[in-house]
């Protein structure tokens, strides 16, 4: 739990079209080479994503296992599996660690976003022990308790996507750490359906999230030389 309160926070929000989830990139040197790959947001399925926050090894672990039950169940029933029959069987595992002497529970907490037939798009929390919950906005990682509180306050129930996206980048400019938000330190995932009907996810490229920046007023727009 000390590794996830240390780790950049994410937040997830629900709204009527899709799922948002932003997360931030803790850059602890500026030697560091910012991965070309995402380092916080995670395709699963093509109907499922995560967000994480916690040890990276152990989430890696645990990533690899949701995606090759998601593709058992594809291959077994050829349709993509219900999200929360998949963050209940990943939760599962989780729990067995909890459970028996010799072995330490993984130290990450993840934030599902999906869409399935059932019940539409989705929004799920798990933490180290395995316990799990729907959601309609969650905070983990760094100052989630701020950030719940303050997702609490603004949100609404028929929130459009693009609304999402202007919360969830105000929510972490007040409490992340760093005093001022750049592209570089954070990054976006989107789930929503596309017009012909189909799954979609999109990550934001670092240009158009720093134009969102400036236009939601989270960011002062670079002085020109």
């Amino acid at each position: 739990m000390e590794a996830i309160g240390n780790a950049g926070s994410a937040i997830g929000i629900l709204s009527k079209d899709g799922v948002v989830l932003v997360g931030e990139k803790k850059v602890t040197s500026k030697l560091l080479q910012t991965s070309t790959s995402t380092e916080k947001m995670y395709k699963i399925d093509d109907h499922v994503a995560c967000a994480v926050a916690g040890i990276m090894s152990d989430a890696n672990i645990l990533i690899n296992t949701a995606r090759v039950q998601a593709q058992r169940y594809t291959f077994s029933y050829q349709e993509p599996m219900p999200v929360e029959q998949l963050v209940q069987s990943l939760c599962d595992t989780k729990q067995g660690y909890t459970q028996f002497g010799g072995l330490r529970p993984f130290g990450v907490s993840f934030l599902f976003a999906g869409w399935d037939k059932n019940y539409g798009f989705q929004l799920y929390m798990s933490d180290p022990s395995g316990n799990y919950g729907g959601w309609k906005a969650a905070a983990v990682g760094a100052n989630n308790q701020a950030a719940q509180s303050m997702l609490k306050q603004d949100y609404k129930d028929d929130i459009s996507r693009e609304e999402a996206v202007q919360l969830a980048l105000k929510v972490l400019s007040k409490t992340m750490d760093s005093t001022s938000l750049t592209s570089e330190k954070l990054e976006l995932a989107e789930i929503f359906l596309s017009p012909s009907g189909k799954v979609k996810y999109q990550v934001c490229t670092p240009d158009d999230l720093s134009k969102m920046l400036v236009k939601y007023g989270v960011t002062q727009p670079p002085a020109e030389a």
